[in-house]
Order: structure tokens, then C-alpha cells, then sequence
């Protein structure tokens, strides 16, 4: 399978701030899940090292392939058994501090060639 990056993605980080990023041509503030046709703003998230399942069921109904979690200016690590769960359920999971994970904009698209 190829990757290749959705050029028509209407929810590009164009750019990020302590506290808040901008979303194409909206800045949003908090914490919050973006997804390649929906943006969940206010999301009741707890520190990185303490994320649950719970925590991450409103990312997982947009049915995912790959949970991305910005750490905000430090890396941090979740649970080891949030890694497992979401493997469980073939659910890919990248920690990164969150300029990092606004830079790399994952919006991708897939082909079979």
C-alpha cells in the first residue's frame, strides 16, 4: 500500500501557539481531536501520562488507523497499557510533543498501488 498525502484535507495545522493552533484558517484553542472531516474542540483530555481508553473514545468513533497525541512542549509517554489496548484493536498510536505533531499534519490517503 502507497501514502499519500490528501491535498483537499480541510483540516490542515497551519500553525501552532501554547494553548491553541490553527485549523486551515481558524485558531482553536484547548485541547482537541482532529480528524479528516471533523475537529471535537473542548476535549476533556488529562495529562498524556495518564491517558485511558475512556479518554480517547471520542478520536476512536472517527475510526481511525492511527491515534496521534500531542504531549503539548514535552515529550511524554502514556500508559504502556493504552499502547497494548489500542494494538488490541489494530489501532496505530504516535507520541510526540505537539508542535511536532502539528507539523506532521497526518491526513493521508491511501491507494493499492
Amino acid at each position: 500500500m502507497q501514502l499519500t498525502r490528501d491535498s483537499n484535507a480541510l483540516h490542515y495545522i497551519r500553525a501552532w501557539e501554547p494553548g491553541r493552533m490553527r485549523i486551515a484558517d481558524r485558531w482553536v484553542a484547548g485541547n482537541v481531536i482532529v480528524g479528516a472531516e471533523q475537529i471535537i474542540e473542548n476535549w476533556t483530555a488529562t495529562v498524556p501520562t495518564a491517558l485511558t481508553l475512556a479518554d480517547l473514545e471520542p478520536a476512536l468513533a472517527l475510526e481511525p488507523a492511527i491515534v496521534l497525541v500531542g504531549t503539548g512542549t514535552d515529550h511524554a509517554l502514556p500508559d504502556v497499557e493504552l499502547m497494548a489496548e489500542l494494538a488490541a484493536r489494530a489501532i496505530g498510536l504516535e507520541i510526540m510533543s505537539t508542535p511536532a505533531a502539528c507539523r506532521s499534519n497526518p491526513v493521508y490517503g491511501s491507494s493499492s498501488s
